[in-house]
């Protein structure tokens, strides 16, 4: 079983910035792509950006270079960090894995269980 925590969310003033950390742990083999979503109330959960084992990314048109993805794959750890935070910016914030098993047959996708940001106006 492998489990993400998500970590660095919280309140912010329009203009801000935010580091968000998603470390995972469990029985992983290793860990093909890791990204990054965000879900408003009421709203469907949306890619903000991946990153593969590799270091290659691919961003939502929305990001408009205020986020930038990257990992520590020695420490299974990913990140999202954020500049001059909008009120739109507001929603939760999860994090997603690909973990390969231990038989290196298959893959597992996990997620964590969110951390909300919140931006004032």
């Amino acid at each position: 079983q492998v489990q993400l925590v998500e970590s660095g969310g919280g309140l912010v003033q329009t203009g801000g910035a935010l580091r968000l950390c998603c470390a995972a742990s469990g029985s992983i083999v290793s860990i093909n792509a890791m990204g990054w979503y965000r879900q408003a109330p009421g709203k469907q959960r949306d890619l903000i950006a991946r990153i593969t084992r590799g270091g290659s990314t691919n961003y939502a048109d929305f990001v408009k270079g205020r986020f930038t993805i990257s990992r520590d794959n020695a420490n299974n750890t990913v990140y999202l960090q954020i500049h001059r935070l909008k009120p739109e910016d507001t929603a939760v914030y999860y994090c997603h894995a690909t973990v390969l098993d231990t038989t290196g047959l298959y893959t597992y996708d996990y997620w964590g269980q969110g951390t909300q940001v919140t931006v004032s106006s």
